[in-house]
């Protein structure tokens, strides 16, 4: 999809701002939480020192100091309140060797206490390691250690901080961070729209100079900026006065030209000095936008050759794009333009289209044969019917003759004529083919009586698909007629072209041996034409056949005789309207007739 320079710019503000929003909210929510884990850190290290006083009051007249602090109550109070801190999970004194000497639960009392990592390590990584720890991490438990050595007593004071805990602190400050960003990133489209309408508002003003420009109207004067838009206008102006005054010199012949050049199906145009287009016609600037796509200027090269040497360039060959994803081949030539006193005014380009120059080329090439054959028909309607009927007179006598009647009446061969017989009815059966193919080529060069009348192609179609149900059921082929009641009716001769139609269903249906869908489907079309179109998903043409599939007696299937699909050429050419096939092995094959409009 093709993006305008206003929505690419607000596009890229905003997108630059989400960036920018992204990463000082990443940046806050870090800093929030090097500060959730400090304070937790902090709240871990007041409780110890709150244990370390109760401890330092009971340890040092116990005859036991383990036994003293396991069972104080004042002790124990204390452990079983620091669940109650945010983020902390558990308080507890072990000895020297982990194990557990008072603890909030009494039963974890004697036990070992497992290892856990200390929060100080985790703080000192910063606020950004911090918060993928927390937010990222699989929920660990930090520790806050303190020694805690009073007497007889050797143990420490370990508090344990869960990343789980202040995760569930840290997204209650979420929502105020996404307010935030919505609203930066909202007031940042705002203000993006504002400065592209700021900042393209002059190029809509130089469209609308150029669109009065292209309807034969003077550019007034553009309300611009004096910068580079202001000179870009001022140029505009200049162009339209020469472009005017040119025109007005010729108004009488250049008004029969323009409309000559504006409906011409080549592609012509003219370029100035600088390279850029000053003329061009309809068809050309088709080409123009479809390369426009790809950012290209499919002419550019060879402008610039004819400008520099100032000699006509020798045609070439391009490849330029048509419609969303096609191309097509051109011929391109260009020539110079010069005034009276022979200086330099611009380039002519003409570009033709080769594809329409081969189907030209082809339709004379076979207008030569068929009038060469045309020429030959009576020749061999005289010289091989004729004999053929004598030589099917004379094979029936030599049947004769070598027959005998036998006494009941009844002929029969004689021994030694029975495989004369055989013989002579091999070549009975040859001269019948070839009187066919005979019959065959006569019936193709004998002009047809045609009787034109308005058919419409709704019934025209359903009564083909009718007639080739019954193969088509046979091959195992879906038929599908789309036709809507809207298509205008064609002009021509209803049996021509149910023949022509025939042949083609029948030829599909051959194609599909093993199943498939045949479509048979009407639309009417520009310039007063209606398309009439034959698909299926057979086997398709290879792309070597693909040249010959018209021609006379070409045929790949067993036991064809090449003339279906030139009679269906032929009879479309009588009507004056065209036919087109497009195939791929394996997916299927399509024939498109275009006919004229009754």
């Amino acid at each position: 999809m093709r993006l305008s320079l206003r929505t690419k710019q607000v596009l890229g503000v905003t997108a630059l701002v989400g960036v920018v929003v992204v990463v000082l909210s990443l940046i806050d929510l870090g800093q929030q939480a090097r500060v959730r884990l400090e304070e937790s850190q902090a709240r871990g290290v007041l409780l110890a020192q709150a244990i370390y006083q109760r401890a330092f009051a009971i340890v040092p007249e116990a005859a036991d100091p383990y036994y003293a602090l396991r069972e104080d109550g004042g002790m124990r109070n204390i452990l079983e309140a620091s669940i109650y801190s945010k983020g902390v999970t558990y308080a507890a004194i072990v000895d020297t060797s982990g194990i557990v000497i008072a603890h909030y639960d009494p039963e974890q009392i004697g036990k070992p206490l497992p290892d856990a990592p200390l929060l100080d390590d985790l703080v000192k990584l910063g606020g950004m390691a911090e918060l993928s720890e927390i937010f990222f991490g699989d929920g660990r438990t930090y520790e806050v250690r303190e020694p805690l050595k009073i007497g007889r007593l050797a143990g420490v004071t370990r508090i344990g901080i869960s990343t789980l805990l202040v995760r569930n602190v840290l997204q209650e400050t979420l929502q105020p961070v996404f307010i935030r960003a919505l609203y930066l990133l909202g007031g940042a489209t705002l203000g993006a729209l504002l400065l592209a309408q700021w900042l393209l508002r002059p190029i809509h003003v130089l469209r609308s100079g150029l669109k009065r420009l292209e309807r034969g109207e003077p550019a007034a004067a553009l309300d611009l900026p004096q910068d580079e838009f202001g000179e870009l206008g001022n140029e505009l102006r200049a162009v339209s006065e020469k472009l005017l005054a040119s025109r007005e010199a010729a108004a009488g012949p250049q008004v029969v030209l323009d409309s000559i050049v504006e409906n011409l199906a080549d592609a012509v145009g003219i370029f100035g000095p600088t390279g850029d287009p000053l003329f061009v016609n309809p068809a050309l600037r088709s080409l123009l936008h479809a390369s426009e796509r790809d950012g290209s200027h499919p002419f550019r090269e060879l402008v610039d050759r004819t400008l520099d040497s100032r000699l006509p360039a020798e045609p070439t060959t391009m490849t330029l794009p048509e419609g969303e994803t096609g191309t097509r081949d051109w011929q391109v030539s260009a020539y110079p333009v010069n005034d009276k006193d022979d200086r330099l005014l611009g380039v002519m380009v003409l570009a033709r289209d080769l594809e329409a120059l081969g189907a030209v080329e082809s339709t004379i090439r076979y207008s030569r044969k068929l009038a060469a054959l045309g020429r030959l028909t009576a020749g061999v309607a005289h010289e091989v019917k004729n004999p053929l009927n004598a030589m099917t007179i004379h094979l029936e006598l030599l049947k004769g003759k070598l027959s005998v009647r036998r006494t009941d009446g009844v002929e029969a061969a004689t021994a030694g004529g029975q495989a004369a017989l055989e013989h002579v009815g091999i070549i009975g059966s040859e001269i019948r083919r070839l009187d066919q193919v005979v019959q065959g080529f006569l019936k193709f060069m004998r002009p047809e009586d045609l009787q034109p009348r308005p058919v419409p192609v709704q019934a025209l179609l359903s009564e083909t698909a009718r007639i080739v149900e019954p193969d088509a059921a046979a091959n195992g082929v879906r038929l599908q007629v789309d036709c809507p009641p809207g298509v205008p009716d064609v002009q021509g001769d209803p049996g021509s072209l149910r023949q022509a139609l025939l042949n083609l269903a029948l030829n599909a249906c051959q194609a599909m041996a093993h199943g498939g869908t045949l479509r048979l489907t009407g639309r009417g079309i520009s310039r007063r034409r209606v398309a009439i179109t034959v698909e299926d998903t057979g086997a398709g043409i290879h792309p070597d056949h693909m040249p010959k599939v018209f021609d006379l007696y070409f045929t790949t299937k067993h036991g064809g005789s090449g003339i279906g699909l030139s009679m269906v050429y032929r009879t479309v050419q009588l009507h004056d309207g065209e036919i087109e096939v497009q195939s791929t092995l394996g997916k299927g094959t399509t024939f498109r007739i275009v006919l004229p409009q009754a």
